[in-house]
């Protein structure tokens, strides 16, 4: 994409990450299947896309929102994403800061293992890249929430990511596993949980809905199994909001006392 001579910068980028986020150690990792698959996780900001790059096993690639990898959109994507819920009376910081993260978003995410993702015409291409890849034998990892909030663990997943597997299966003939993913950086751990086998012969409707369901309940599964630990949610929310990954029906009685 013409960023070889900026790859130097990110390789910088990529050892500072690994210096200030946390250091993840890797569970469930006999549940990776031997085979190219798609890993499904909780976005916990910016916690995901890192911990994806630095500890995922194997060659693999992150979907990463087109507009952050574009001079002319980081900007704006980046303040009303990440920022626009933020207090009126500072929320000339945050433009501010829109604009200065430009060259680091840039830079970093055309150099590292990613795939655009675009919402218009452009998703084939998507597709069709991650395709390229699974067939190399790569894995493709997603951070699919959405601001729906669906528990104290995940909020809900856009679904539309799930017709990749109908498009592998068209491609090779073969049905796609996707892997759920539990990142829990307060623990320094991400959980690799049964994977769910894509059904070739369902309707598409019927299979974003069984299999985004099943990736989300196998995450907040492995997130309540784990010791008690503050959840770093998908929404930029301020930090005391931050819920605890203790079962929903407690954590809702207790935000009720």
């Amino acid at each position: 994409m013409g960023y070889k001579h900026t790859y130097w910068i990110f390789r910088i980028i990529k050892w500072l990450a690994w210096l200030i986020f946390p250091k993840f150690k890797l569970t469930g990792t006999e549940n990776l299947p031997d085979e190219p698959c798609v890993l499904v996780g909780n976005h916990c900001q910016m916690n995901g896309p890192v911990s994806a790059e630095l500890y995922t096993p194997g060659k693999h690639y992150t979907w990463c929102i087109g507009e952050m990898m574009h001079w002319k959109e980081v900007h704006d994507y980046a303040f009303q994403d990440f920022w626009s819920g933020k207090p009126k009376s500072i929320q000339w910081f945050y433009k501010l800061l829109s604009y200065l993260i430009t060259p680091i978003s840039v830079v970093t995410f055309n150099n590292a293992n990613t795939i655009p993702v675009y919402h218009d015409a452009r998703l084939i291409t998507t597709f069709r890249q991650s395709v390229e890849r699974l067939q190399e034998g790569a894995k493709i990892v997603i951070f699919p929430e959405c601001y729906d909030e669906h528990n104290n663990i995940v909020h809900d997943f856009q679904d539309k990511f799930v017709d990749l597997a109908r498009f592998y299966y068209k491609k090779t003939g073969k049905e796609l596993c996707f892997v759920p993913m539990y990142i829990a950086p307060r623990l320094s751990l991400i959980t690799y949980c049964e994977p769910i086998r894509f059904r070739a012969d369902a309707p598409i409707a019927e299979e974003r809905k069984r299999i985004c369901n099943t990736l989300m309940d196998r995450i907040t599964e492995a997130a309540v199994s784990l010791p008690e630990h503050t959840v770093v949610p998908y929404p930029n929310i301020a930090k005391k909001d931050y819920p605890k990954n203790i079962p929903l029906e407690v954590y809702t009685n207790g935000k009720d006392n």
